[in-house]
C-alpha cells in the first residue's frame, strides 16, 4: 500500500463512542447535583438576593416597593437600639464562647473514663436534639423570680433570688449559662472525635519523660486538639451571634419589662421586619449582620495561625 493509499484511508473510530453532543454520564451527573443545586438556590441564593434588594427600598406592608437608596443603612448607623442589640449580642457570644474551655475539659475527663462514655455523650447531646421551644420553656420555669427552682436551691444557702428574666441586668447573662448548656453537646461530639485522633503513643512517651495528667493535658491535649477547637469556635461564635429563640420564648410576654433593653439583633430584626412591618429596614439589619459575622469569620481565620496547631 503506497503513502497516498494510506493518506486517502478514512480514519476508523472505535464503535460506540459518541463523537459530538452531551455524554450521557454528563447528564447523570447534572442529575445527581440538581437536588443540591436547587435547594441552595431556592433556600440561600434567592433569599439573599431577595433581602439585599429590600435593604435598598421601603416595603410597606401593603402597596409597592420604592427605590430609597443607601437611607435604611444611614438611618440604622445612627439608630440606638440597634447599637444596643448588637452589644447584647456581642455579650452574649462572650458568654457563649467561655463554655468552650469547659467542653475541652469534659471531653478529657470522658475520654479518660474507661465506662458509660458513650452514655456520658448521650446525656451532654439531649439538648442539642431538644426543640428550642422546649429548652427555652424548661429555663423559664427554672429563672422564674418567684417559684423557680434556682431561687428555691439559692435560699438554701441564705442568698436571695433574682428576677433573671424580667430584669435587665441578668437577662443576657442567664441565656448565656442557657447557650452554654444548650453548646455543650455538639463541641463534646467534634472535640472528642479530636481527641480520639491524637496518638496514644505521645501520652506514652511524655509518661516516660515523667509528665503528669495535667502537664499531658496543656503541652499535648490542648494543642495537637486545637484544630477542633477552632472549629467549634467558629461554629459557637455564628450560632451565637444568630440567637433568637430563647428571646422569643423566655422574654416575649406582657408584663416582661427586660425585653426592651435584652433585644438580640436578629430578634431586634424580627420585631423590625415582621411586627412593625418595615421590611426595608429589616433587611438592612439582616445584611449588615451578615457583613459582620463574615468579618468575624475571617479574623478567627486570620487569628488561627498564631495558635492553632496542625501538625
Amino acid at each position: 500500500m503506497t503513502h497516498q493509499e494510506v493518506a486517502s484511508e478514512p480514519v476508523r473510530r472505535p464503535a460506540g463512542r459518541r463523537t459530538g453532543g452531551t455524554r450521557p454520564s454528563v447528564w447523570w451527573s447534572l442529575a445527581f447535583i440538581a437536588p443540591a443545586t436547587i435547594g441552595l438556590v431556592a433556600l440561600y441564593l434567592w433569599p439573599f438576593l431577595s433581602t439585599l434588594v429590600k435593604s435598598f427600598q421601603d416595603v410597606p406592608a401593603f402597596g409597592p416597593a420604592t427605590f430609597v437608596g443607601t437611607d435604611n443603612y444611614r438611618t440604622l448607623l445612627g439608630d440606638g437600639e440597634v447599637w444596643e442589640a448588637f452589644g447584647n449580642s456581642a455579650l452574649y457570644t462572650v458568654i457563649v464562647l467561655l463554655g468552650i474551655p469547659l467542653a475541652v475539659a469534659l471531653a478529657a475527663l470522658i475520654e479518660q473514663a474507661g465506662r458509660g462514655r458513650t452514655i456520658y455523650r448521650v446525656l451532654f447531646f439531649l439538648p442539642v436534639v431538644t426543640l428550642p421551644v422546649a429548652v427555652g420553656m424548661v429555663w423559664r420555669f427554672i429563672y422564674n423570680g418567684d417559684f423557680g427552682l434556682l431561687n428555691y436551691v439559692l435560699s438554701w444557702f441564705g442568698i436571695d433570688g433574682q428576677y433573671w428574666v424580667a430584669d435587665p441586668r441578668f437577662t443576657i447573662y442567664a441565656f448565656g449559662v442557657v447557650g452554654i448548656w444548650m453548646g455543650l453537646g455538639i463541641n463534646l461530639i467534634i472535640l472528642g472525635a479530636g481527641l480520639q485522633a491524637i496518638p496514644k503513643a505521645v501520652y506514652e512517651a511524655s509518661a516516660l519523660d515523667g509528665a503528669g495528667r495535667v502537664r499531658q493535658f496543656f503541652h499535648i491535649t490542648v494543642p495537637l486538639l486545637s484544630p477542633s477547637i477552632f472549629f467549634v469556635t467558629i461554629l459557637t461564635v455564628i450560632a451565637a451571634l444568630q440567637m433568637f429563640d430563647l428571646i422569643f420564648i423566655m422574654l416575649r410576654s406582657v408584663n416582661n419589662t427586660a425585653l426592651a433593653d435584652s433585644k438580640t439583633i436578629v430578634y431586634l430584626f424580627y420585631e423590625k421586619a415582621f411586627v412593625q412591618f418595615d421590611q426595608g429596614y429589616g433587611a438592612s439589619i439582616a445584611i449588615v449582620l451578615l457583613i459582620v459575622i463574615m468579618i468575624a469569620t475571617a479574623l478567627q481565620f486570620r487569628l488561627q495561625k498564631s495558635w492553632v496547631f496542625y501538625g
